[in-house]
């Protein structure tokens, strides 16, 4: 069901009286405020607070961070055009910022997750002032409201760290009032793990209609900000501490939802990347999107720019994967080939795909001409569908695409998009972040259960080839993964490589799904990972040539200065810019 992935109809404004009477009508169409204080419009207003989580416009992108987590951290080129074609985001990719702190798209950035946040307050306070007599859902609703603003602020702390924590309480007058450095960084984690409880204690364990948080979903996203929130951070972005004590929790949290949700892994790894099965077995929140379904001119589309530009689709071509993200998708007796993986034959093209032994969860990640499209053997990709291979080669994304056969396929020249959801939460994220709580608590029997959470992991992966086949049933790679057998295809599970496996689990696993960069800055080691990245990219990417990464300031985007301006100054810039 789709149905709350719109704004509700009765909060349109339209201004509608004759210009020549103008003075003695009463405009019609206009809904006196105090009018929305009834359970009916209050519902409506929840509605468009939902709805705007599926904001989805190429420059004004709202919690979808597949640029911000993906693209800065080494797991996909830009694309489009080249390096001019929202030219900002190259800045991103390449941390060579000249002037960071004004540029626009981090204040659509910053400006539009704070549109998002004033929906919510605004339903809340309405909702507040309702008796359960007259709204029973009040309790509920208002806890779906606190895991949306606790979703939106998660994206916010992970990109900017500092931000001013404005909730349905604040004053309107004073908003250019609350600094970002009211709160310190723990404190204002606190605050987002104070939203996901109060989710976690009032939501249902089900939910009728899809798009709706559950208790399970939000004790898992409790576990993520708990999990972010325990490597916890001194002023210079710099991981001084892991407290135990989230830690524990997180893998309480997990536990519960792999044991009791009823949710499961799909058995095939494609499963979570088509259509006709979201919102299914796998999945705990997704934001829903739609093509044409519902009753709106075009739907709420998704993934509008990472299309191919071809005559089945036709434009834009971003989000292309990197050669180096394809290359840890060897295997070395079905493990990651840990120490040479980008060295030899680099795994980004047909002959590599039948010669190099590899994990199949690349090719439901990326595509390079000559191979099946989205598991259709009968439509193959060609070098003409890469819009500027000369700047960024021939690979392009899949998971977030649909075939344009798809019922969910919807055409908007020049641009196009699908009703194909975007998951938040899966359950195999959440068995990786029991494995990392497990593994950084330390303990055999903890180390024991990590290595059973990653083989579960793993497990998926080998019956995930099903559909990689070419038109005449040859499988379309080299595959070849296994478990981990510690002694047999790798080193004693101690806890540094336990940590490793796990590390190199969640990038394959969820490759080019914008999480990889944030993983990066919460462990402790974006600058290592990322310079090393750059060192071998340059010579494959010449536009990466000067691209470097600067500790203690690229962790964090600038605080943009349209919004320091606009409180004369009132907020602390992040370190470094």
């Amino acid at each position: 069901m789709k149905t709350i992935n719109r704004i509700g109809a009765g909060l349109v404004l339209i201004m509608s009286f004759a210009c020549t009477s103008m003075l003695d009508q009463k405009p019609q169409g206009i809904i006196a405020d105090e009018d929305l204080n009834a359970p009916d419009k209050v519902e409506q207003m929840i509605s468009a607070a939902y709805s705007f989580c599926g904001q989805n416009h190429y420059n004004k992108q709202f919690g979808m961070p597949y640029e911000e987590g993906s693209v800065r951290g080494g797991e996909a080129y830009k694309g489009g055009s080249g390096t001019n074609d929202n030219a900002e985001r190259n800045l991103w990719e390449t941390f060579t910022y000249m002037q960071p702190t004004t540029t626009d798209d981090l204040d659509n950035l910053w400006w539009v997750h704070y549109v998002g946040v004033g929906r919510v307050h605004d339903a809340l306070r309405r909702a507040k002032d309702l008796s359960e007599a007259e709204y029973p859902l009040k309790l509920q609703r208002i806890a779906e409201l606190h895991f949306l603003r606790a979703h939106i602020y998660m994206y916010m702390k992970q990109c900017f760290k500092r931000f001013p924590y404005i909730d349905e309480d604040t004053p309107t007058e004073d908003y250019d009032k609350v600094s970002n450095d009211d709160l310190t960084d723990q404190e204002l984690w606190g605050k987002l793990i104070d939203d996901l409880r109060d989710a976690v204690a009032n939501l249902p364990e089900t939910q009728f209609e899809a798009g709706r948080p559950t208790r399970f979903a939000a004790k898992a996203y409790l576990a993520k900000a708990l999990l972010f929130a325990a490597y916890e951070q001194d002023e210079m972005n710099n991981v001084v501490n892991i407290n135990r004590e989230k830690l524990t929790e997180v893998a309480a949290l997990c536990k519960d939802v792999i044991d009791n949700s009823g949710k499961s892994l799909y058995p095939d790894f494609a499963r979570n990347f088509l259509w006709e099965f979201e919102n299914g077995q796998e999945s705990l929140w997704a934001i829903q999107f739609s093509a044409n379904n519902d009753n709106s001119p075009v739907g709420r589309n998704n993934a509008w720019l990472i299309y191919p530009v071809n005559d089945e689709y036709g434009c834009c071509g971003f989000l292309q994967p990197s050669v180096n993200m394809m290359n840890r998708f060897k295997t070395v007796n079905g493990v990651p080939d840990f120490e040479n993986f980008n060295q030899g034959e680099m795994l980004d093209n047909r002959e590599a795909f039948a010669n190099t032994p590899m994990d199949p969860r690349l090719m439901h990640t990326a595509c390079v001409p000559e191979m099946p499209w989205k598991y259709d053997p009968d439509f193959i990709m060609k070098t003409s569908w890469v819009r500027t291979p000369e700047v960024y080669g021939y690979s392009m994304s899949q998971k977030l695409l649909v075939l344009p056969s798809c019922p969910c396929f919807r055409k908007t020249n020049p641009f196009m998009g699908s009703g194909l959801n975007w998951d938040v939460l899966r359950l195999d994220e959440v068995i990786l972040w029991r494995a990392e709580a497990l593994i950084r608590l330390g303990g055999q029997e903890n180390l024991n259960e990590a290595l059973a959470l990653i083989n579960r992991i793993r497990e998926r992966a080998t019956t995930s080839a099903d559909r990689l086949v070419f038109a005449d049933g040859t499988p379309t790679g080299n595959f070849e993964v296994q478990p981990y057998i510690p002694g047999k295809n790798c080193p004693a599970w101690d806890q540094e490589f336990a940590f490793e496996a796990l590390r190199w689990e969640r990038h394959l696993e969820f490759s080019t799904e914008g999480k990889w960069f944030f993983d990066l800055v919460r462990w402790g080691i974006a600058a290592e990972f990322m310079n090393e990245y750059f060192n071998s990219e340059k010579e494959r990417r010449t536009y990466l040539r000067d691209a470097k990464f600067t500790k203690n300031r690229d962790e964090y985007f600038p605080i943009p200065q349209t919004q320091i301006s606009y409180v004369k100054g009132l907020y602390k810039q992040n370190p470094g810019w």
